[in-house]
């Protein structure tokens, strides 16, 4: 045994640093070999489990994916012949401001406006100093044609980061008053993207603005392409390999509108301030919707679209207003067909008892006169009815029928309620009642408001759409369907029927068969021999309708009515609902039942506008009238 100086044992002491050498060694093996394992255990787990998911991951890093926009759907009148809205092939000019090399920011852009015939200021609005290092491309002018391009190209050296792709805009071949029922198109805006995010809406889309446009956007939207390109973390391009997804076309959309009807309506109204709809009672469908003032869509597609948006907000009579289904008037005289309809089915007086009028009846502090100054003298309820007599109906309403009943039927005929047409907005009306008035106004109801009422003057407020429902039900003898503008739903490659749109019952009425008889005769007895005898005098077809002139404040100025259906002696299949509405703001000339009575010369003779009118004795000498300037004595006619 060996010992040092102080007698330790040397041996043992090497012997125990070496173990603890050892110990050490092995530690660190193990760790080595943990270390180890949870890389390979990583790796497995990054590239093996989950390497699907990271590999798509780093394609997302690395890639950049243009859109492609789908082509929107076409849209067709119900004979599906040529399309009244088509897509344009049309090119847009951008600019990506990262490439333009540091310095030849204002040249490029100078030079670019000099091309385009637009402003340079306007090219930076749309490129803030801010966003002029963002590999990004900006659209600077839509529209653009090719000759315009073949400059751009010439010149590409000299316009760093400007390029164009080709972008279908939509074109309306057919414009003035189909404009409210179609509608437009136009850029995104955040609030929609917001609203319609979760239905796969994104920035940069075209959607629909107004009408059939906006209301089956989803329809005519179609799936956008794509085309994607390697890039790298500023999103320049490393790669020409691209990958192209192609894009498919949106749906094809038959509408219920017979372009032939839409253009003679619109012709029939002129320019006049009001609306005129032509729709089948057996069905709900459309055949025709005007309003006017109207626009033409095509203002949308250029780049100032925004201003002429403006312009059109501030034009008098407001051309973008529907006024079919979105303006409301007082339903005047027109609303005594429902009067006549609950005291028939009420039984609350016999229809030949007769009522006096004198011209004027006294009521409380008021004395309410009737539209014939001088009287109709004594009147049984079809003869009220021809006549249109206030005072007939005011005794009607006041003594027999009273404010609760009249409302109840109003509502039975749809009145202030949603008719569900398929158009994106349309006003509900209203139908007053003596609570409402109570609540509102905090005074009670009174027999002046029912006398008011009685005759669709007061609170009582209808779109001509309410009223041709109201002439449908009583045509298809107590039944309204859904009006629908929506015919078919086809595939645009095949032209395939993919959905048809079948008629919806929206109410059907429990009054008697017996009572809608005698309504429908009591119609046609005011064509026949009522106060529309003349203007609405036809040798080709026999018509029920109703005349109204409200009063709404104007000095020898009323909104005029026309509500009718027709042939009388047909069935509902075989007939039409035709109203016009001429509003007050217009020079008093009672047009509408002139305007009525060509629209249904036209269908049934299938005439033009103007065969029509040359083929209506009656219609040509009033035109002439009012060439002449001859108006009338500035009383009120029904």
């Amino acid at each position: 045994m060996i010992v040092d100086d102080d007698g330790d044992e040397i041996g043992a002491n090497k012997a125990s640093s070496q173990i603890e050498r050892n110990m050490k060694a092995m530690a660190m093996l193990v760790v080595v070999i943990l270390v180890i394992a949870a890389y390979i255990s990583q790796l497995y787990k990054l590239q093996i489990k989950n390497g699907d998911y990271y590999r798509g991951k780093s394609q997302r890093v690395s890639s950049h994916t243009d859109t492609i926009p789908a082509q929107r759907g076409e849209i067709f009148d119900r004979n599906a012949t040529l399309p009244m809205v088509v897509n344009s092939d049309s090119f847009v000019v951008s600019l990506n401001p990262a490439e333009i090399p540091r310095g030849y920011y204002d040249t490029v852009t100078s030079r670019l406006s000099s091309i385009l015939g637009i402003a340079k200021l306007e090219i930076d609005r749309k490129i803030p100093e801010k966003s002029r290092k963002i590999y990004k491309s900006i659209d600077i002018k839509m529209n653009v044609p090719f000759s315009v391009i073949s400059n751009i190209a010439e010149n590409i050296i000299d316009l760093p980061g400007v390029s164009w792709q080709l972008k279908p805009i939509r074109r309306y071949v057919e414009t003035g008053s189909i404009s409210h029922v179609v509608g437009y198109v136009g850029d995104i805006t955040k609030e929609e993207i917001n609203m319609m995010y979760n239905q796969g809406y994104t920035e940069n889309m075209v959607v629909g603005k107004m009408g059939i446009e906006k209301q089956y956007d989803s329809l005519l939207q179609g799936t956008p392409g794509s085309v994607r390109k390697n890039v790298d973390a500023r999103g320049r391009a490393i790669s020409n390999e691209l990958i192209t997804t192609q894009p498919q076309m949106g749906k094809s959309l038959v509408l219920t509108i017979d372009s032939r009807i839409q253009e003679l309506a619109e012709k029939a109204l002129g320019n006049r301030v009001g609306a005129a709809v032509v729709l089948k009672p057996a069905s709900g469908e459309i055949l025709a919707m005007v309003s006017y003032p109207y626009y033409d869509q095509n203002i949308f597609s250029n780049d100032d679209a925004a201003a002429q948006y403006n312009k059109l907000v501030k034009s008098p009579n407001n051309p973008l207003l529907n006024r079919v289904v979105n303006a409301v008037y007082p339903p005047a005289s027109t609303f005594k067909t429902i009067m006549t309809t609950a005291a028939l089915s009420e039984r609350v007086i016999p229809p030949s008892k007769k009522i006096e009028c004198s011209g004027k009846v006294i009521y409380g502090d008021r004395t309410f006169r009737c539209h014939q100054r001088w009287g109709h003298g004594m009147l049984d309820m079809r003869g009220a009815l021809a006549e249109s007599c206030d005072i007939y109906y005011w005794v009607l309403g006041r003594d027999y029928l009273g404010v609760d009943r009249i409302a109840s039927y109003a509502k039975e005929f749809g009145l202030g309620q949603s008719l569900e047409i398929d158009l994106p907005s349309q006003a509900a009306g209203f139908v007053p009642t003596a609570q409402w008035k109570e609540r509102k106004y905090h005074v009670k109801w009174l027999g002046g408001d029912t006398m008011n009422m009685s005759i669709g003057q007061g609170y009582t407020l209808v779109t001509p759409l309410h009223i041709a429902n109201m002439m449908a039900m009583v045509a298809n003898g107590g039944k309204i369907y859904r009006p629908h503008l929506l015919k078919e739903v086809r595939d645009p490659a095949t032209n395939e029927v993919i959905e048809t749109i079948e008629p919806s019952l929206l109410h059907e009425s429990n009054i008697e068969p017996s009572v809608w008889r005698a309504v429908q005769s009591d119609l046609r007895y005011v064509i026949s021999d009522g106060t529309p005898q003349w203007p609405m005098e036809n040798k080709v077809v026999k018509v029920a309708g109703k005349t109204g002139t409200a009063e709404v404040g104007f000095v020898d100025h009323w909104h005029a009515w026309m509500a009718t259906f027709g042939p009388y002696d047909a069935a509902p299949e075989d007939q039409v609902v035709v109203v016009v509405l001429v509003e007050a703001v217009n020079d008093w000339d009672w047009w509408s039942p002139y305007a009525t009575n060509i629209i249904y010369q036209g269908i049934f003779a299938n005439q033009t506008y103007e065969q029509a009118v040359q083929a209506l004795p009656n219609v040509r000498y009033y035109m002439g009238e009012l060439a002449r300037k001859v108006k009338t004595n500035g009383r009120r006619q029904e």
